[in-house]
């Protein structure tokens, strides 16, 4: 895709959002001993954001229908600015707490109107690429922004990289204001309305699957540390290396995803939660040996992220009439499955079954979005109108309501 300001500026927004989401992970022992809370009181701090995304996405996205999608952004941009600089001037526990919770009720709402708006500065047929152009920035964040920022953390102490990112939201409101257009509201927006879609069939399965592919990923994600520590019997030096190589092969596939979905959004995630499925399978088997660990790692990656702009076009495609709220949701299933991979691979630790556990766990959840995706797919051939109005494919979309996928 060709260099669009607009998607830029999206981008760069993203990356800051990914670096503060992630970050505190790599920063936990610095953080607690600081406060002088435990490491389980000072993980609450993540857990406490993943909470905030899944309520502020659909509070802050209902509440601001009628606000200028390009007013709005910025706004969004400011909540997370004004959360991040309480969280560097935070002197306790409970400050910083509150701090993670004010930054998070932007994170849906800016990611889900983004996505609409990035959807709406290119051609139909390059949408699922510009979402993709957007999520790119979240995706190098895990690559650069999650590394710096733990670096700084242990260096220069945990509030500079507060800092840092709150000076990144000053840059992003800026970037925003000057490449945006000047970007109406929805004319038609109803809270209620946008309620009643997603009680819809498809819409809610479609943030279902999001929720089991999100799932798939944290699943292992979450303990790729203790993984890699005891079972690979890596050193410290190598697990950062793999950290870094999994975040380059998130940016990969983050770029493959959009540019197949562009293509067939359904035949995408059929082949990336096959993948997904057969490269977890293959790490239980090998994550004693760093050489082959390596490449899965890196392939782990390349399929995890290449699930988001397909997941994210399907449910605006789902909802085309209320793609605000639905694509805000979606982050928010996002983060649920975060939640559930987490606790998923946690439960199968406490179990006693073992590290390689861990990762037939992950790959039984892209087994089980794999099959529903295929029962979709099947269902919609069976109803050739069912099909049309809920396919992700684009070229099955009427005009008039791809047209309203448009802010």
């Amino acid at each position: 895709m060709k260099l669009n300001p607009g998607l830029l500026a999206l981008a760069v927004g993203a990356f800051g959002i990914g670096v503060t989401e992630f970050a505190p992970m790599g920063l936990l022992p610095v953080i607690a001993g600081d406060l002088g809370v435990s490491i389980p009181s000072a993980g609450l701090l993540i857990s406490a954001y993943a909470l905030g995304v899944v309520i502020g996405a659909p509070l802050m996205t209902l509440t601001t229908g009628r606000v200028p999608r390009r007013t709005l952004l910025i706004a969004l941009t400011g909540i997370f600015t004004a959360g991040n600089v309480l969280a560097a001037l935070s002197g306790s526990y409970g400050m910083l707490l509150a701090a993670r919770l004010l930054t998070s009720f932007n994170h849906g709402a800016f990611f889900g109107v983004g996505s609409v708006v990035a959807a709406s500065l290119v051609p139909a047929e390059r949408r699922a690429g510009a979402v993709a152009a957007m999520f790119m920035g979240l995706t190098i964040a895990n690559v650069v922004g999650v590394p710096l920022a733990t670096w700084a953390g242990e260096h220069l102490g945990w509030r500079s990289s507060f800092w840092g990112v709150s000076a990144l939201g000053v840059v992003t409101m800026a970037a925003l204001r000057l490449t945006l257009p000047a970007l109406p509201a929805p004319s038609d927006s109803n809270a209620m309305a946008e309620l009643r879609v997603l009680t819809r069939g498809p819409v809610l399965g479609a943030l279902g699957l999001t929720a089991v592919g999100a799932s798939a990923m944290f699943t292992v994600f979450t303990y790729i540390t203790p993984i890699l520590r005891d079972v690979t019997h890596a050193s410290l030096g190598f697990v950062t290396a793999m950290l870094v190589t999994y975040g380059v092969g998130l940016t990969v596939g983050n770029w493959l995803g959009g540019r197949f979905a562009d293509r067939s959004v359904d035949r995408t995630l059929i082949v990336t939660l096959g993948s997904l499925a057969l490269i977890l399978i293959a790490f239980a088997m090998l994550m004693p040996f760093k050489g082959p660990t390596a490449i899965l790692i890196f392939l782990w990656g390349v399929a995890s992220f290449a699930l988001v702009p397909p997941l994210q076009v399907r449910v605006m495609h789902a909802a085309a009439d209320a793609p605000n709220l639905a694509s805000a949701m979606n982050i928010g299933a996002f983060n649920l499955g975060n939640a559930i991979g987490a606790a998923v691979g946690g439960g199968v630790i406490a179990a006693g079954l073992g590290y390689p556990a861990v990762a037939l766990a992950g790959a039984g959840a892209s087994v089980l979005g794999l099959v529903v995706v295929i029962g979709s797919v099947r269902a919609g051939r069976a109803s050739p109108a069912a099909h049309d109005r809920n396919s992700g494919d684009q070229k099955s979309l009427p005009a008039a309501q791809a047209a309203r996928l448009r802010p």
